[in-house]
C-alpha cells in the first residue's frame, strides 16, 4: 500500500522533482520583479542563450555518466567555426562549409577519444590539453580577425523561427535532439553500457564491454555536438572569432551535474539535465531583465552548482532517516 510517508520518501530521492520546483521558483520571483519575464515571446527568444550549451550538454551528460569528461568541448567549437569560416572565405560554398566544420569536430573527438584509448589516460588530461590545443589552432587559422559576411540562408538556421511561430529554430533542434540522446541513454543496450562503465570499468571490461569502443564513439560523438552547436553559434551572431564560446565547458559541466548526473559517473538521466538548462537559462535571463552584473550572474549560477552537489546527499539523508523512524 502507497502511503503518503512513501510518497514523500520517493519525492526526496528524486532529484528531477526538485528542480522543477526551482524552475517554478525562479518563474515566481522573476515575474514579481519584472513584468516583462512572463512574456511569451521573451522567454522562448531567451533560450537562444542556452540552446547551444544544451546541445553539448546532450552529449556531455553520456560522456559524464560513463565516468570521463570533455573539457575541450568549447575549443572544438572554436576549431570547427574557423575550419569553416576560413573554408568559406576560400570560395568554398556555405553548406560544403559547414559539413567540413562537422568533420572537423568529429576528428577532434575522435583524436581525444584515440589518445585517452591506445595511450590509458584519463580523460580530465587529455582533454585538458587538446583544450589548450584545438583553441590554439583556432588562433592560427584566424589570428585576431573576424569572418563575416555569410549568407543569409545560413542566418536564418540560428536567428530564425519555425514557420511563423514565436518558436525558435534552435529550440525545436534542441527539443528533437534531446529526444533522440535521451532514447539512445535510457531505451537502449548502448545507454546500459554507459551506466555499467560508470559504475564499473574494471568489471566491464572483464564482462566483455567493449568499453575502447564506447569511448571513442562517446568522444567523437561529443565532438560532433560541439561542432554542431559552433554552426548554431555562428549562425546566430553571424561571425567566426577564435575566442567564440569561452567558458561554455563549465557551464556545460555544471547543467550536467545541475541536472543530478554524479561527476563520478554511474547515475544521472536526461531529463534531468534538459530541466537544469532551463532552470539556469531563465535564471540568467530573469537576472539579465534587472540589469545585474554579469558577476552576480556566475556566483549565482555557481552556488546553484553547489547547491547541486550537497542537497541530492541532504535529501537522501532525510528519506533514510523517515525509513528509519517508519521501521
Amino acid at each position: 500500500m502507497i502511503t503518503a510517508r512513501s510518497l514523500f520518501r520517493r519525492f526526496l530521492r528524486q532529484w528531477e522533482w526538485t528542480l522543477v520546483l526551482l524552475l517554478v521558483l525562479v518563474f515566481a520571483i522573476n515575474s514579481r520583479l519584472s513584468p516583462h519575464f512572463l512574456d511569451l515571446r521573451n522567454l522562448l527568444d531567451s533560450t537562444l542563450h542556452f540552446t547551444e550549451k544544451g546541445i553539448i550538454a546532450l552529449s556531455m551528460t553520456l560522456v559524464v555518466i560513463s565516468g570521463n569528461i570533455d573539457l575541450s568541448v568549447a575549443s572544438t567549437m572554436a576549431m570547427s567555426a574557423a575550419v569553416m569560416g576560413v573554408a568559406y572565405r576560400g570560395g568554398v560554398a556555405m553548406w560544403p562549409a559547414v559539413l567540413l566544420c562537422l568533420a572537423t569536430g568529429m576528428c577532434g573527438g575522435l583524436f581525444n577519444g584515440l589518445v585517452i584509448t591506445r595511450f590509458k589516460l584519463p580523460a580530465i588530461v587529455v582533454t585538458l590539453g587538446s583544450y589548450s590545443l584545438f583553441r590554439g589552432i583556432a588562433y592560427v587559422l584566424l589570428g585576431n580577425k573576424a569572418i563575416t559576411g555569410y549568407p543569409y540562408q545560413f542566418a536564418e538556421l540560428g536567428q530564425g523561427y519555425l514557420g511563423r511561430t514565436p518558436v525558435p529554430n534552435q529550440l525545436v533542434i534542441f527539443a528533437v535532439l534531446a529526444v533522440v540522446f535521451g532514447m539512445l541513454l535510457h531505451r537502449t543496450t548502448f545507454g546500459r553500457f554507459i551506466y555499467a562503465m560508470g559504475n564499473n570499468e574494471a568489471t566491464c571490461r572483464y564482462s566483455g564491454v567493449p568499453v575502447d569502443r564506447i569511448k571513442l564513439i562517446l568522444f567523437t560523438l561529443s565532438g560532433l555536438m560541439s561542432s554542431f552547436a559552433a554552426v548554431l553559434l555562428t549562425s546566430r551572431i553571424y561571425s567566426t572569432r577564435p575566442n567564440i564560446a569561452q567558458g561554455f565547458e563549465l557551464e556545460v559541466v555544471t547543467a550536467v551535474v545541475l541536472g543530478g548526473v554524479t561527476i563520478t559517473g554511474g547515475s544521472g538521466n536526461m531529463l534531468g539535465v534538459v530541466l537544469s538548462l532551463f532552470l539556469i537559462g531563465f535564471a540568467r535571463f530573469g537576472m539579465s531583465l534587472l540589469n545585474i552584473p554579469g558577476q552576480v550572474m556566475t556566483v549565482v549560477i555557481g552556488a546553484l552548482l553547489i547547491v547541486a552537489i550537497l542537497l541530492p546527499r541532504m535529501l537522501s539523508q532525510i528519506a533514510d532517516r523517515a525509513e528509519e523512524q517508519s521501521v
